[in-house]
């Protein structure tokens, strides 16, 4: 559950990254002091928004900020300033929440492992014990999750009665409606209560805009397995969802402008610079790609005409069982996240997805088209989000 927000450290430059990372590992670190090492596994980019809007609201000195973390194996046993307080907490809660409906609904549709009775049994008790926690820790922030459930129970009903004709939008509304409810108490939390209104509609865009790459990107593969897609079964083109996608984006950068923030440079960039990238991606229109060389001259591997990289050696794979027992690990202690691992199954060198740069982070024209368009109208006006281009 990494979330539509994967932002590469190449574009939020050293100051907004060490931001990031606080309430990345403040999320994972709520988590773990709340529920235990296993509720970690539900650390997600997307979640960590809810602290990072957060903080963007509060006074310095109140009730969300810093504290400094432990030595941790991830970061070499080094300690680190990371996010606390009922930013990250409500961040937790959100997470657990949605991540037990996500195990339900792959329980219900029989992915892979789930397809089987005793697996799917025990998943079963994991998702109701997160939604007992994520209630719980909601409760603690004034924040209740019923929210949350209801529209993931509404979200079953309304897929089962779409068909041909039916408005892709009546098919994302609970999730806009529980994004909506997430970001408004960000406000709340803060103690900026004008910001409310236009966080949830922030917030709502926001989950019409997860929804909808959502579909897209799992559009093929639910074809090729018989599952369900909301596109396919709305009969909704790739052109109408890209419209609807894009004129989300325009509306969350609108609603952002209404709200007030201390410090809003980190959630501008990932709401206002990184969402447009999440579209290209999901769409498949990067602007480039880091590792991969669009200038290379003529003949080179990769480039056009020249010959095909070589495949990579073929490494000693474990068994199924063997990897899966190996990725628990990996996920308990967080290094999928930011540590460097080997693959559980074929045993490579791989980076975790803190380190990960996606495709399409080296246009720095974005950067300037967005500052440079216009003086007020310019999307980084009055803003200070590292937009020095």
């Amino acid at each position: 559950m990494f979330g539509i927000v994967r932002p590469c450290r190449h574009r939020l430059g050293e100051k907004l990254t060490a931001q990031w990372t606080a309430h990345l590992c403040g999320l994972c670190l709520a988590l773990r002091g709340d529920h235990g090492q296993l509720a970690r596994i539900v650390t997600n980019y997307d979640g960590l928004l809810i602290s990072v809007l957060t903080e963007a609201q509060a006074d310095p000195g109140g009730s969300t900020g810093r504290r400094t973390a432990g030595p941790c194996p991830l970061r070499g046993m080094r300690t680190a300033s990371v996010a606390h307080g009922e930013g990250a907490r409500l961040a937790a809660a959100v997470s657990l929440v949605l991540a037990s409906a996500k195990v339900r609904d792959h329980v219900a549709d029989g992915d892979g492992l789930l397809a089987r009775r005793p697996v799917a049994l025990a998943a079963r008790r994991v998702a109701a014990g997160w939604d007992r926690a994520g209630a719980r820790t909601g409760s603690d922030v004034g924040f209740d999750t019923a929210v949350l459930v209801d529209a993931v129970d509404r979200q079953t009903g309304i897929e089962s009665l779409a068909g041909p004709g039916t408005p892709i939008l009546t098919v994302t509304e609970p999730t806009e409606t529980a994004t909506a409810a997430a970001f408004a108490h960000t406000a709340v939390l803060a103690g900026r209560p004008r910001n409310a209104a236009p966080l949830a509609e922030a917030g709502r865009l926001f989950g019409r805009l997860a929804h909808l790459l959502d579909a897209v990107e799992d559009r093929e593969a639910d074809a090729a397995s018989g599952a369900w897609n909301p596109l396919t079964a709305t009969g909704t083109s790739l052109d109408e969802a890209r419209r609807l996608a894009d004129d989300a984006v325009h509306g969350i950068r609108l609603a952002l402008r209404e709200a007030e923030f201390t410090d809003g440079g980190l959630a501008h960039r990932l709401l206002v610079h990184e969402l447009p990238n999440s579209v290209r991606r999901a769409f498949g229109t990067p602007s480039c790609a880091h590792g991969s060389h669009p200038y290379a001259p003529p003949g080179a591997p990769g480039a056009p005409g020249g010959p095909t990289p070589p495949e990579p050696p073929r490494r000693d794979r474990r068994g199924l069982l063997a990897g899966c027992a190996v990725w628990l690990g990996l996920a308990c202690t967080c290094q999928l996240c930011c540590g460097t691992y080997k693959d559980p199954w074929t045993r490579e060198r791989k980076e975790g997805c803190l380190h990960n740069c996606d495709c399409d982070c080296c246009d720095c024209c974005e950067c300037c088209n967005c500052c440079n368009c216009g003086g007020e109208d310019g999307c980084c006006s009055g803003c200070d989000c590292g937009c020095d281009c």
